[in-house]
């Protein structure tokens, strides 16, 4: 650079004359940029989880409406813990193709309580012979691409009680044909969580975690060409109904759980429509594994 300044001496010095006012009219617009109303609102949201959630590998999501629930934040997924029943009031995350196209982790199977829940979750002591299987909200399989996540769905603030016929049967068939819409569909937004009574009249473990009579999934199809949701409301019991036959509306699981969805996602208008009714025929489903649920898995 010295000797550039020495034999150049008059023309460097022009040149660094302009090239040093481009840089500042450059860093002026970057200042502008970065301080605009999008990028702060953008950028508290994040801060203070008012809406979206970003995982340690960078993914955004929008959450529903937490309530009084505290909210946690984990690699793979985010969830609103619900201390009275003891289990997630809901989970929600996004399931990328990328995702299910990486190489899978070994499946661990170790249930664990969970140390960040600050009023503490339930234990794995809380299911032993209690009659019901500990039923995964995030599915170990959304979440298998590294050895954290997948190790984060057997926290047991993740876990709800579930009749072994419903965890090993619809609500199977179910989160494989989540999956499928992932791959169809590049990208989709999950949320999920358990569904109760007015008056719980089932509890299990020294804990008194409550058992669910029905289970919630909320899919988000968030990518042009075509935006749509679905719901489904799921008996906690065997089922030998086709899915279809449990798909509702996001309205009307909203005003089951009393859970705002997508409220910060869309406008208003986008929102109403998304929400307020579902049309089957743009979700396809798999009949063979249907017709595998009815012959096989509901009679393990």
């Amino acid at each position: 650079m010295a000797k550039f300044r020495s034999n150049h001496h008059r023309q460097s010095k022009g040149l660094f004359s302009g090239g040093f006012k481009l840089m500042l009219v450059l860093a002026f617009g970057v200042v502008i940029l970065l301080f605009s109303r999008p990028f702060i609102d953008r950028l508290v949201k994040n801060i203070y989880g008012t809406g979206q959630s970003t995982t340690a590998e960078g993914e955004a999501f929008y959450l529903p409406d937490a309530g009084a629930f505290p909210l946690y934040h984990y690699q793979g997924f985010t969830l609103a813990y619900d201390e009275e029943h003891e289990q997630p009031k809901w989970v929600a995350y996004e399931l990328k193709l990328a995702h299910l196209n990486a190489p899978k982790v070994p499946r661990t199977d170790y249930f664990e309580e969970d140390p960040r829940i600050r009023s503490g979750s339930a234990t794995f002591n809380d299911y032993k012979n209690s009659g019901y299987t500990k039923g995964h909200m995030v599915p170990a399989a959304d979440r298998a691409y590294s050895r954290n996540t997948m190790e984060e769905t057997f926290l047991m603030s993740n876990i709800s009680p579930q009749v072994y016929a419903c965890n090993g049967g619809i609500w199977r068939e179910l989160e494989e044909q989540v999956r499928d819409w992932a791959r169809m569909y590049r990208s989709v937004y999950v949320v999920t969580g358990p569904l109760f009574s007015s008056t719980v009249s089932k509890h299990i473990g020294k804990n008194r975690v409550a058992v669910p009579e029905a289970f919630f999934k909320v899919i988000l199809d968030h990518l042009e060409p075509e935006i749509k949701g679905i719901g489904f409301v799921i008996p906690n019991q065997l089922s030998e109904q086709p899915l279809q036959d449990y798909m509702v509306s996001i309205d009307e699981i909203e005003e089951k759980s009393g859970i705002d969805f997508f409220h910060e996602l869309f406008t208003d208008k986008l929102e109403d429509s998304i929400e307020s009714h579902f049309d089957a025929t743009q979700w396809t489903f798999d009949k063979e594994r249907y017709e595998q649920r009815l012959n096989y898995w509901n009679n393990r």
